[in-house]
């Protein structure tokens, strides 16, 4: 039974985290943050 619940929470947070990902409101933090590599100390990005 514990272990059912368990799951149940564990599906529901990772949906739920997968959602959050896609709504359009979190793109421009998300392509922040994919940028980050690419880029220098004062924010340029390199070629």
């Amino acid at each position: 039974m514990v272990a059912g619940v368990i799951t149940a929470v564990l599906l529901v947070l990772f949906v739920g985290g997968w959602i959050w990902l896609w709504l359009p409101r979190n793109k421009p933090a998300l392509d922040a943050a994919a940028r980050m590599p690419l880029e220098d100390d004062n924010g340029e990005e390199t070629p």
